[in-house]
C-alpha cells in the first residue's frame, strides 16, 4: 500500500490502536495495600491476564483498525456483504462499547484500562467518522510535485516531446511541427493544416465547426486516493489511484476520464474534482 495514499483519519486509526496495544500491557485494576504490607512485589494484573477483556476490548479494537487500513487499500473486498472498511468500523465500536462497560463494572480500573477506554475511543470515532468528515479525508502526507526529469514510466521526456506531463512543452493546437505557432506557410507550399480540414472538423449544433478529437492526453495526480473503475461499467473498481504518483488521461468520458496506471490497467475515473495536472 502506498503510505502517500492515507488519510489524516487513517492517521488517528493507526496511532489509536499502537495506543490500545501498549494499554494491554499496562495495569487493569488497582491496588489498595493495607497498611502496614509491602505490595511493591505483588504484579496486577494486565489485558494477557485475562482473556476475555483482552480479545473483545484490545485486539478486537486492533483486529477492527488493521481492517479499516486494509479495506482503504483493497475497497473491492468485501466480508459477508460488507466492505472490510465497514467490517472494521464495527469492530472498533465493539471493542468501544465493551471497555466502556468493562470500567463501569471495575471497582478500581488501572492504568491499563483506563488508557484502553480512551484509545477506542478515539479508535471508534475515526473509523466511523473518516469517510463523513473532509477534514479527516484530506491526505496524510501532502503530494509532492514530482520533478520533470522523471517519467512514472521510466522514461526521461524531453524538451518538446509528451503531452502534458510536468516540464515538458506542448505543440499548440494548430501549430505544425517545425512552424512557429501563427506563422503563415510560405507561397506556393500548401497549408499542411487544410489538406485535412474536412476530417479536423465537424458540425457543432449551433451551426458552426469545432476540432474533433480535440482532446489531449495530459498526465495528472489525485489529491486523495480515488477508484478507477472499468471501461465495461461493472460497479466494483480495479485499481485505486493514490496520491504522489502520476497517471496518464488518455481519453475524456462524459464527466471522467479514461486513465492508464503505471502497469497498462486503463479505467474510467468518475471523480475528478481537486486533480493535478502536469
Amino acid at each position: 500500500m502506498n503510505i502517500r495514499s492515507l488519510t489524516r483519519g487513517d492517521g488517528v486509526v493507526i496511532g489509536a490502536a499502537v495506543v490500545l496495544f501498549i494499554a494491554s500491557f499496562l495495569d487493569l485494576a488497582g491496588i489498595d495495600c493495607p497498611a502496614g504490607l509491602n505490595c511493591s512485589s505483588f504484579d496486577a494484573p494486565n489485558a494477557w491476564d485475562a482473556l476475555g477483556v483482552l480479545m473483545s476490548v484490545f485486539l478486537a479494537g486492533i483486529i477492527g483498525a488493521v481492517l479499516v487500513i486494509v479495506g482503504r487499500a483493497m475497497p473491492s473486498r468485501k466480508v459477508v456483504g460488507l466492505d472490510l472498511g465497514q467490517f472494521g468500523a464495527a469492530f472498533c465500536v465493539f471493542a468501544l462499547w465493551t471497555a466502556f462497560w468493562t470500567i463501569i463494572d471495575a471497582s478500581d480500573a488501572g492504568t491499563g484500562l483506563i488508557l484502553g477506554l480512551l484509545a477506542t475511543i478515539v479508535l471508534a470515532g475515526g473509523a466511523v467518522a473518516t469517510p463523513l468528515v473532509p477534514a479527516l479525508k484530506a491526505p496524510l502526507m501532502g503530494a509532492p510535485r514530482p520533478q520533470a526529469a522523471q517519467s512514472p514510466y521510466g522514461g526521461q521526456p524531453q524538451p518538446g516531446q509528451g503531452y502534458g506531463y510536468p516540464g515538458a512543452q506542448q505543440q499548440p493546437y494548430g501549430a505544425q511541427p517545425g512552424q512557429p505557432y501563427g506563422a503563415q506557410p510560405q507561397p506556393g507550399q500548401p497549408d499542411p493544416a487544410m489538406a485535412h480540414a474536412p476530417q479536423a472538423q465537424q458540425q457543432t449544433p449551433q451551426g458552426g465547426s469545432a476540432p474533433a478529437g480535440d482532446f489531449t492526453p495530459f498526465w495528472f495526480a489525485v489529491p486523495v486516493a480515488r477508484p478507477l473503475y472499468g471501461e465495461d461499467g461493472s460497479p466494483g473498481p480495479i485499481a485505486e489511484l493514490a496520491p504522489g504518483t502520476w497517471y496518464l488521461a488518455v481519453e475524456q468520458r462524459g464527466p471522467g476520464l479514461i486513465a492508464q496506471t503505471q502497469d497498462g490497467r486503463r479505467g474510467v475515473l468518475q471523480d475528478t474534482t481537486g486533480i493535478q495536472r502536469g
